[in-house]
């Protein structure tokens, strides 16, 4: 029995007791039994034992649980850089200048970064990315310097231009020397 009255007292699921609900409800062993039967392998008897399933399936299992680790992270870093104001701005340079949407052709697809290609480096007062984009006509990586005069503080981009997979460099931006403007090429 589950549930029993407490001496000099009511227990608060005798009802469902005298009902037949609780009695007819499995066992968590008998639910572990057959659960353990349906994926394929026998829980052992007792149930504090540690050789419920074969090491080969603990190895494949696990291996199964760090490889989509490793994807979900890959995503999320992936999505953090794509969020990030110099990455933005890089994009807003490249959407607005008509010579570059002319050698990718439209509409441009912007990829993942390659997380171990060397010149993507960011820290905290400096970027550098290297965005594979393509378009119907053309392909080629966008490459962005952009930094901060200080941690929270606002990025401002550096450079900007696209170089296309035969060599060609088009300028997208780049700041000019003079009176501190920006100069939009």
């Amino acid at each position: 029995m589950l549930l029993s009255r407490a001496p000099g007292g009511e227990c608060p699921g005798a009802s469902l007791l005298d009902s037949g609900v609780l009695q007819k409800l499995p066992s968590w062993a008998a639910f572990l039994r057959w659960f353990s039967r349906k994926l394929g392998y026998e829980v052992a008897k007792s149930l504090g034992s540690r050789m419920s399933m074969p090491l080969g399936k603990q190895v494949f299992f696990a291996g199964v649980a760090a490889s989509g680790s490793c994807a979900i992270l890959y995503y999320l870093v992936q999505k953090t850089f794509s969020r990030a104001s110099y990455y933005q701005l890089a994009l807003e340079q490249l959407h607005s200048h008509p010579e570059a949407l002319e050698a990718l052709g439209t509409p441009l697809n912007v990829h993942y970064l390659r997380l171990t290609d060397k010149y993507n480096f960011v820290d905290i007062a400096d970027a550098k990315l290297k965005i594979p984009v393509s378009g119907p006509k053309s392909e080629g990586h966008l490459y962005v310097s952009s930094s901060r005069d200080a941690p929270f503080k606002r990025w401002n981009l550096q450079e900007v231009f696209l170089e296309l997979k035969d060599g060609q460099q088009i300028p997208l931006f780049k700041p000019s020397r003079d009176n501190d403007e920006v100069k939009k090429e």
